[in-house]
């Protein structure tokens, strides 16, 4: 566990109404780095994309299992897993296209789209039948270093 400063995890049935438990909980987790409105705003978007293409699109019509583990590193660097083990994404390239959905008319397609415009760095690695796993990654700017510390 080098350079981690602070780590949780979390699982919980592939509901849509545990979207908004999922974004709450990593956003009370990265507060301790101090982020401002807009660091935090981001995160909690990126979150609610992620669970949901778990919940929409990872296990479709059933329910299953939405993992997370969040990981805070010196420096204020956050990097969050999302990961389902749903029937996974065929061309993860198409998939991160904005536009494309596999969700009809119910769906935009901008879940990817979205998540990259709010993180630093995101990537998806996904098998069929398997599951998928988002990693979003964050770089919060340092007011204190005292967080740190503690």
């Amino acid at each position: 566990m080098k350079d981690i400063v602070n780590e949780v995890n979390i699982s919980f049935l592939s509901k849509s109404c545990n979207e908004s438990f999922a974004r709450a909980t990593i956003s009370a987790f990265v507060a301790q780095l101090d982020p401002t409105i807009d660091e935090l705003t981001d995160i909690k978007t990126a979150v609610s994309e992620a669970v949901t293409n778990c919940i929409a699109h990872g296990y479709q019509n059933e329910f299953g299992m939405v993992y997370i583990t969040a990981q805070i590193f010196f420096g204020g660097h956050v990097v969050i897993k999302i990961k389902d083990r749903g029937c996974g994404i065929e061309n993860v390239k198409q998939a991160m296209e904005p536009l494309f959905t596999t969700g009809g008319n119910e769906r935009s397609g901008l879940g990817f789209a979205v998540m990259q415009s709010f993180m630093d760095k995101i990537h998806v690695s996904s098998k069929p039948q398997r599951g998928t796993t988002v990693t979003l990654e964050k770089f919060i700017i340092r007011r204190s270093v005292k967080n740190e510390i503690q």
